[in-house]
């Protein structure tokens, strides 16, 4: 949730205070130079540990979820990390170029869910679904695809099994698609909404400019 910008901020408090409170120690408390930065290190620590939790709790607010319910949501984005590196490890493995190419579409689906709902927590409960049942189902479709595919017998039970696979994973590509979709639905909507705020703007100002051009023209 916390990004880049949040990262730069901390350690721009963080390291300044510390070296300050480093020279505090050494002048005002008359201690040598290895206390002096054994407490500055912990002050470092410390300071970074109470700026990152203030930005977190700044963040939660902004985004409009409680803490209760951002730990539960980080819990899940961990497991969902998990799985899809599985899916990403095993995908590679199937020898078919058609069933790759779905399968990387796929994995291209579930990172690309996973980053939005990383970025805005919130958007969470627009893809519960994806997290508590499609992704790991498309994980463990996936790992069983790989180890048939790899498999040297290829008897009618083996590609009848495959053929079902193969459905299956195209079923849940459209699924997960759909869950993008559903993630994506409100910056959709607000998009729209700016847009028509933006044309209904244009067109009071138009009448404004047409009079200052017959003004000009006169």
């Amino acid at each position: 949730m916390l990004n880049f910008r949040h990262f730069l901020a901390r350690y721009a408090i963080t390291i300044p205070f510390s070296l300050f409170m480093w020279f505090v120690f050494l002048f005002a408390f008359k201690l040598n130079f290895l206390e002096c930065s054994g407490l500055a290190l912990i002050t470092y620590f410390t300071t970074a540990y109470i700026v990152k939790k203030v930005q977190v709790r700044k963040q939660l607010k902004m985004v409009g979820i409680t803490r209760s319910e951002y730990r539960h949501i980080k819990e899940q984005m961990m497991l969902a990390e998990a799985q899809i590196k599985n899916l990403n490890r095993h995908y590679t493995k199937v020898r078919s170029i058609s069933a790759f190419k779905q399968l990387f579409e796929m994995n291209r689906l579930a990172k690309r869910i996973f980053q939005i709902v990383r970025t805005n927590p919130k958007k969470f409960y627009q893809a519960e679904d994806f997290f508590y049942a499609h992704l790991e189902s498309a994980a463990e479709l996936t790992e069983k695809y790989a180890l048939l595919s790899t498999q040297p017998i290829k008897d009618i039970d083996v590609h009848i099994a495959l053929q079902q696979t193969r459905d299956t994973l195209e079923d849940l590509n459209h699924t997960m698609q759909e869950d993008l979709r559903a993630v994506l639905a409100s910056d959709i909507e607000e998009l729209k909404m700016e847009l028509d705020f933006a044309q209904i703007s244009t067109q009071k100002n138009k009448p404004l400019i047409a009079r200052k051009e017959n003004l000009y023209d006169e």
